[in-house]
């Protein structure tokens, strides 16, 4: 059967990675197999097939198969892959019996966008592009804005008249004065704004970070320009999506398993309460409607992470890490899906945007099949039998410690135990990590770290810290740990407040939080 693939492919021009090639192997039959190459190169003109290929596109390929006889297909596709496949049956208010054209199949969740970026050699060309296309997609959304009606660009402005333009933020220092001097840039030309302390834009002028992109509104001339107002990218949802039916969802990360301060019994306590063999009543009936679980980040505790991490470690391999994850994550229940993306203490590249977490190291991880191994950032719509779902986009944050270190603000209320108020900022730039240097990160043509689609509910982990806020309609959860403070944090500045996990019903986006401490 291998060798049988292999020359299909090479009849239709098609290179398979090492995970494509065993996940179209084991569809078994070879007829089907050569039904499913067919449309895949029919279908995207794709030559390289891999995994996250195929899970990025799993809405088009299901598609290829509505009305096909092999619909088992792209079920037992799904079903590698970890994606839950529920058939219902609505029955009619005036039958007791259902009928075969109520019978609807539906995907409880989809993949709305995870990155995946090929193998290649970074030279400086491709840094160039990714901040010039980063430019040109972040002006589209400001340009959206109806405050930056008539936006030119910095190398047309008009002495002594009102303007608006958009640029990226290259110096800001403040002048004896008191008053904000910032240089600003576009793809035509570079410009010094100043913002007087008396005006109403200084206040957001002060937030401004390096290699933000704003408009900003205002007069002058090729040399200096006065701004009165500074408009963010920013996000806005007027209407909540909600669903039909009551499901729940819980949000946890930073388990850390392997570490010696990995509080085991309270993760276990939580599994438990998850599979309803703890609580009153009232909290079984509730644990029982849960239905996913999102695990955002630092499952593991890695091992040479940071120096003298190894004191602190009781598993020290890397493999057995997982495999003892493995373990706790095969307790919970299998009609619950688990959607898990990496952070820096999981085994794949520090670099931002991360891969999912690979077999290489996790082969017991890929066996469970209620597990979605997803890259970071990732975003994931909960359906909603054809209505507007529930977008939820998953980040683990390693650009936050950088925003309190830049913004006043976050500084004075030491924002490292309000995570919350953190992601309030990433949500007004439209970006996870919009500053170089705040995160280790691979360009690309389409900045991956952009928040295009604007979220219903964006959760992170990192901060070890769990808040709950709203923010323009959008619902932050940050997400709490299962390790208590290791020498480590203490010295940068974390205080976890451990073991506490946000529950939300989807059907009225209530939020609660347990405490399993």
């Amino acid at each position: 059967m291998k060798n049988d693939i292999l020359k299909i492919c090479m009849e239709k021009g098609i290179l398979l990675d090492k995970e494509g090639f065993e996940l179209i192997n084991n569809l078994g039959d070879r007829e089907i197999i050569i039904d499913f190459l067919d449309k895949l190169n029919k279908g995207f003109r794709e030559r390289f097939i891999t995994k996250s290929f195929i899970v990025r596109n799993i809405n088009k390929i299901q598609e290829f198969y509505y009305d096909s006889e092999k619909k088992k297909v792209i079920e037992k596709l799904l079903f590698q892959l970890g994606i839950d496949i529920s058939v219902e049956r609505e029955i009619s208010e005036k039958s007791a019996e259902p009928t075969e054209s109520a019978e609807i199949v539906n995907a409880r969740f989809k993949i709305v966008d995870f990155p995946f970026l090929p193998s290649q050699k970074l030279e400086v060309d491709h840094f160039i592009r990714y901040f010039r296309n980063r430019f040109e997609d972040m002006k589209r959304i400001i340009q959206e804005r109806a405050e930056m009606e008539g936006v030119i660009s910095i190398n047309r402005l008009v002495p002594r008249k009102q303007a608006s333009f958009i640029g990226m933020v290259i110096n800001k220092r403040y002048t004896k004065n008191k008053n904000l001097l910032i240089e600003f840039e576009d793809p035509t030309a570079r410009i010094n704004v100043l913002i007087n302390k008396n005006m109403q834009a200084y206040a957001k002028a002060k937030e401004l970070l390096f290699d933000d992109i704003v408009g900003v509104k205002g007069s002058g001339d090729g040399e200096l320009f006065f701004a009165n107002d500074i408009i963010y990218p920013d996000v806005f949802i007027h209407e909540k999506a909600f669903l039909d039916r009551e499901e729940y969802a819980l949000f946890t990360s930073d388990v850390h398993v392997g570490s010696t301060m990995f509080l085991s019994s309270n993760f276990e306590r939580f599994i438990r309460w998850i599979n309803s063999e703890v609580g009153d009543e009232k909290q079984k009936a509730t644990a029982r409607k849960v239905r996913y679980l999102f695990i955002v980040g630092d499952t593991i505790d890695g091992v040479g992470v940071y120096p003298g991490q190894e004191r602190l470690l009781g598993i020290k391999d890397i493999r057995e890490q997982y495999k003892e994850l493995a373990r706790y994550l095969g307790m919970i229940r299998e009609d619950i899906t688990i959607f898990m993306i990496p952070g820096q203490h999981d085994s794949v590249r520090v670099a931002e945007p991360q891969p999912p977490i690979g077999a290489d190291y996790a082969e017991p991880i890929h066996q469970l099949k209620n597990v979605v191994l997803l890259g970071n950032p990732a975003m994931i719509e909960i359906t909603n039998n054809g209505k507007k779902g529930i977008k939820i986009l998953m980040y683990h944050g390693a650009s936050m410690n950088s925003f309190i270190s830049e913004i006043e603000e976050l500084r004075m209320i030491k924002a490292h135990h309000y995570p919350a108020k953190v992601v309030k900022y990433l949500l007004k730039r439209r970006h996870l990590a919009p500053i170089h240097s705040s995160v280790l990160y691979i360009p690309s043509e389409r900045d991956l770290l952009m928040i295009r689609e604007i979220p219903d509910v964006i959760v992170t982990g990192d901060l070890h810290r769990s808040t709950t806020d709203y923010y323009n309609g959008v619902q932050i959860i940050t997400s709490s740990c299962w390790q208590s403070m290791t020498p480590f944090e203490e010295k940068v500045g974390n205080t976890p407040d451990p073991c506490k996990v946000p529950l939300m019903n989807l059907k009225t986006r209530e939020v609660k939080m347990l405490d399993f401490s």
